[in-house]
């Protein structure tokens, strides 16, 4: 039986295949390198012998110049082997690692390796942060370095069974299908697996430039400055920003010379044009706009200043901007509230910005207000383009 399965054993060996079975803890050592045949003669130049932490033995072998073997016996039998042929290559013995470089070095190490890696950021034992992401075109799992907060690019699994990287000092071997993420520190007293920090957090939107300035700043009376800025719902749309050191700050939104929203100093916010004051109550008031709700980013202007001498704005209390009882309506089970009265039609004002935003379409004849859960602003712009 013995001689038997010596027999199974080298002939496993000259035919290139991993000959110990594979272990719940990682993979045995197998050949990674091409097939023995005329052009992968078993033999070579031996280089050197090296023993692993765990006793096992390892024989270096030059085959080319950038292409090395190294065979690993343990207890007098052999496991295995690895071929660096241009590249590095690496191998896992129930959790001892030997990773073996295209000029022929060597570095091994037992553990500091995850089994059931998952998708998201790692810290490895020298401070080193890498993403761990797939593939989107093909589902290759591979990793990219992150460094202030922003990653430095993915490079993905090449190699059938797994891929070496460096990180600076750091050496990572990550498993072709994933799972199976192992880092070594050479030099460094400090070793450890690398250690799951979650998912990357998605980037928040960045605050769009100002809109370009129209006309102005021009002073209109002793305290109150105007100008006009682009509106962001395209052509033929403007919004008039105007500081008033008694009245504080007013922004108009105008289509084609017709008012269709206004946000002041009493109604900071109209979420359904997109409109927004912030430091109402200040003498560096700002305007924001925007045409869809949600994450979108505001595109910031600040008020044009007061003259010089004109006294801070004396802030006012918010009111009910509703004048008369609204009506009420269900659509899609949501309740939605539609204003009467000569108002901007669909005009919504309030400090506190609504979760949902509904859509505003301005009619020539006159403002009608249609509340229409998921349309957000695109409805009010597309009715603007076909006025054009």
């Amino acid at each position: 039986m013995r001689t038997a399965l010596r027999t199974a054993v080298a002939t496993a060996l000259l035919a290139g295949l991993a000959i110990t079975p594979v272990a719940a803890t990682g993979s045995a050592f197998a050949a990674d390198g091409p097939a023995a045949g005329a052009e992968n003669p078993t033999a070579g130049t031996l280089v050197r012998t090296e023993t692993l932490s765990d006793g096992t033995v390892v024989k270096i072998y030059q085959l080319g110049p950038t292409w090395y073997r190294a065979d690993a016996v343990a207890n007098g039998a052999p496991i295995g082997s690895v071929e660096a042929n241009g590249r590095p290559r690496a191998a896992n013995n129930n959790g001892m690692f030997l990773v073996l470089f295209e000029d022929g070095r060597t570095l091994s190490w037992a553990g500091n390796v995850v089994y059931e890696s998952k998708l998201g950021l790692y810290r490895l034992a020298d401070g080193t942060v890498l993403e761990l992401g797939k593939n989107p075109k093909d589902g290759r799992v591979g990793l990219q370095l992150i460094e202030d907060g922003k990653g430095r690019g993915f490079t993905y699994t090449d190699d059938p069974v797994r891929t070496v990287w460096t990180f600076g000092k750091a050496v990572v071997t990550l498993a072709t299908g994933g799972g199976e993420f192992a880092a070594y520190v050479p030099g460094s007293a400090k070793q450890a697996a690398p250690v799951y920090l979650g998912t990357k957090p998605e980037p928040k939107p960045q605050d769009q430039p100002p809109a370009e300035i129209l006309s102005g700043p021009t002073v209109t009376s002793i305290c109150t400055v105007k100008e006009e800025i682009r509106s962001s719902f395209g052509e033929g749309w403007v919004v008039t920003l105007t500081n008033d050191s008694t009245k504080g700050p007013e922004a108009v939104l105008w289509n084609r010379g017709t008012v269709v929203a206004t946000a002041d100093r009493a109604h900071p916010l109209d979420s359904v044009h997109g409109l927004k004051i912030e430091r109402a109550g200040t003498l560096t008031p700002r305007f924001g706009q925007r045409t869809q709700g949600g994450d979108t980013p505001y595109r910031w202007n600040d008020f044009p200043k007061l003259p010089k001498g004109c006294l801070q704005p004396t802030p006012a209390k918010p009111t009910t901007p509703a004048t008369t009882a609204p009506q009420t309506g269900t659509q899609g089970g949501q309740t939605s509230v539609v204003p009467k009265g000569g108002v901007a039609a669909g005009a919504e004002f309030g400090t506190v910005e609504q979760g949902n935003d509904a859509a505003l379409l301005a009619s020539s004849a006159g403002a009608v207000a249609v509340v229409a859960a998921g349309l957000g602003f695109t409805a009010l712009r597309r009715r603007a383009a076909g006025r054009g």
